[in-house]
C-alpha cells in the first residue's frame, strides 16, 4: 500500500519502487561512510603509534623485531651480507621510478634481518642494475624503525626473486617466505628501515603508506551527504501537485 500525505495543495505520494531504491541507497552510502570512518580512526591510531616509535630507541640483543612494537626505532649490531642483496621494483620516489634496497644483516646469535637502505633511481636500463655495494665490513651497528615489507595494492603487481646465483636480485612485493628461500636461510618477517641519517643507506624519508586519516573522514562525510541527498531527492520526486 504506497503512503500518501497531504501537504496544503500538495499531497507526498512516493512510489513503493522509489521508497525502496532511495532507502537501499542511503543505507549503502551510510554504510560507507561508517567504514571509512572507522579506517580513519585505524589510520590515527597507527599514526600515533608511528609517532611515538622515534621518542626512544630500544637496543636489541638476541629479541626480534616481531617482538617489539612496529615502527620502533631499534638498534641492531651484526654483520652485513653485502654480496645477496635485493632490489624492490615498483619504488617511487618523488615521482621517479627506483629500488629499495634491502640488505641482509646476520645478527650475533644467527637471526637475519632486511635492512631497507633506502630509494635508489632506475638506470634507465634493466640490464643496468645500480650499485648498491657495501663499504663497511665486519661487525656494525644499525639504527631504524621496524617495519614490514611493501604489500600490493593488487595480487599481479608480484613477481619473487628469480633463481640462480645472479646478484642483487629484483624482486617487486615479494613474501617473507620467498625472500628467505632465495638467501637459503630464515629471515625475520619484519624489516628494518634505516635512519635517514645513518651511513651505508640512499634515499629514505619514512613515510606511513596510503592516504592521512583526515582524507579517510572526507570521504565518510561526503558519502553520508549522498545519503542525505538520496532522502531529499526521494522527497522532492514523491511530492505531487493536487490538481485543482
Amino acid at each position: 500500500m504506497a503512503f500518501r500525505l497531504r501537504l496544503g495543495g500538495r499531497v507526498f505520494a512516493p512510489s513503493i519502487a522509489l521508497t525502496s531504491l532511495m532507502f537501499v541507497l542511503a543505507a549503502v552510502f551510510v554504510a560507507l561512510g561508517r567504514w571509512q570512518w572507522r579506517v580513519g580512526d585505524a589510520r590515527e591510531v597507527e599514526f600515533e603509534r608511528f609517532q611515538r616509535g622515534a621518542d626512544q630507541v630500544v637496543a636489541l640483543a638476541w629479541v626480534p623485531l616481531t617482538q617489539v612494537p612496529l615502527y620502533q626505532r631499534v638498534s641492531l649490531t651484526g654483520s652485513y651480507d653485502g654480496a645477496h642483496q635485493f632490489l624492490l621494483d615498483n619504488s617511487i620516489h618523488r615521482g621517479q621510478d627506483g629500488y629499495q634496497v634491502l640488505t641482509p644483516l646476520r645478527r650475533a646469535h644467527g637471526d637475519t634481518v632486511l635492512i631497507d637502505r633506502g630509494w635508489v633511481p632506475f638506470t634507465g636500463n634493466r640490464a643496468r642494475l645500480p650499485g648498491v655495494s657495501l663499504k663497511s665490513s665486519g661487525s656494525v651497528s644499525v639504527t631504524g624503525r621496524v617495519g614490514r615489507l611493501p604489500a600490493p595494492g593488487l595480487s599481479f603487481g608480484r613477481a619473487p626473486p628469480p633463481s640462480g646465483n645472479q646478484w642483487p636480485k629484483v624482486t617487486s612485493f615479494p613474501t617473507v617466505a620467498e625472500l628467505s628461500a632465495s638467501l637459503g636461510r630464515p629471515v625475520d618477517p619484519r624489516i628494518l628501515l634505516l635512519d635517514p641519517a645513518a651511513p651505508n643507506g640512499y634515499e629514505r624519508d619514512w613515510r606511513l603508506p596510503g592516504m592521512p586519516a583526515l582524507e579517510n573522514w572526507g570521504y565518510a562525510i561526503q558519502w553520508w551527504a549522498f545519503a542525505a541527498a538520496a532522502l531529499v531527492i526521494w522527497g522532492a520526486l514523491g511530492l505531487k501537485r493536487v490538481p485543482s
